[in-house]
């Protein structure tokens, strides 16, 4: 039996990618997407028909119509992939408006009406918000007022996770892989070696049993893997999203594997309880305490925005060629 057979059994897989073929290829359970993975996908010639179908829907409104393509260009994306997967897809509301709490509400409502425009309801979504603080106050709107299940994204630091859980959000994912990228940059040092010691892993790991000692139904997503010994240290975790070269790898590994998160696990050192939800100043002075959440959070954005900015372009030029 392969490793990605044995994690399925108790880890929900998620495929982390925009390419169709790739996320039928090993059957998970959920998609996610973000606007780097979309940008990728559209120079493919075979996903044409899902951007002209984004302008021309665009090209019937009469104003800010680049946006209205962005936004039904990832529709187009997530509509397509909810063929292929039996429960959810993760789509992004633009990096942009990570500070703005409004906006990031409006968006992700003008999403759903977008996926309701095409049959698909609202429980097959996700709505990805950059987990800043602003945004984590969005998301709790979004689930308790409107019922829209959030996906909390780019999440590197403790009270990021905390103040998602107290905020009642969906489905959280914590960064492993650029967490470690950081620390390597930092000390020198490589995990490869020892992944059970990857501060990745380490950070899920915690995130994980904080989780499970206070009874939160937060659900934790790993992501942002650089090799499957990240991965295989953090099976037993909610859900992992995987991209397809990495999926690849665990199906091609025949060895045993050990469960390594669990509920018993998580119950045998206790962390202590901490609050962030309600506490702002709180919230930020931990955040700017930790250097490594601090610079990850704003790096993500600011990658996040240009390759959305970049889709934006392209999208821009098509319209004025319509």
């Amino acid at each position: 039996m392969s490793v990605l057979d044995q994690i399925k059994k108790f880890t929900t897989i998620v495929a982390d990618s925009g390419d169709f073929e790739s996320i039928a290829e090993y059957k998970p359970q959920d998609s996610t997407t973000n606007p780097s993975l979309i940008l990728a996908a559209t120079a493919k010639p075979q996903y044409a028909k899902l951007m002209d179908d984004a302008i021309s829907y665009a090209k019937g409104k009469q104003n800010d119509q680049a946006t209205w393509a962005m936004d039904k260009l990832l529709v187009n994306f997530g509509a397509e992939i909810l063929k292929i997967v039996p429960g959810r897809v993760s789509t992004e509301v633009d990096a942009r408006l990570s500070f703005d709490k409004d906006a990031t509400i409006a968006k992700a409502l003008r999403l759903i009406d977008l996926y309701k425009e095409v049959g698909i309801d609202k429980q097959r979504i996700l709505i990805k918000i950059a987990s800043t603080w602003e945004g984590i106050q969005a998301a709790h709107e979004l689930e308790n007022k409107h019922g829209i299940h959030c996906n909390l994204t780019l999440l590197f630091g403790f009270p990021q996770a905390v103040a998602c859980a107290e905020a009642g959000v969906t489905l959280i994912s914590p960064f492993v892989g650029r967490i470690m990228d950081w620390y390597k940059a930092s000390t020198g040092q490589s995990y490869e070696a020892d992944p059970s010691k990857d501060p990745g892993v380490l950070s899920v790991t915690k995130i994980y049993n904080y989780y499970k000692q206070n009874n939160y139904k937060t659900i934790v997503m790993g992501a942002s893997f650089r090799n499957i010994g990240e991965i295989k240290e953090l099976a037993g975790c909610d859900f992992l999203t995987i991209s397809p070269n990495l999926l690849a790898e665990l199906q091609a590994d025949k060895s045993t594997l050990k469960q390594a998160l669990s509920k018993e696990n998580a119950a045998k050192e206790p962390i202590p309880k901490v609050s962030y939800f309600k506490d702002e100043k709180a919230f930020r002075w931990e955040m700017n305490e930790d250097a490594m959440a601090t610079e990850k959070l704003s790096e993500g954005i600011r990658k996040f925005a240009v390759d959305g900015t970049k889709l934006e372009s392209t999208l821009k030029q098509k319209l004025s060629k319509a």
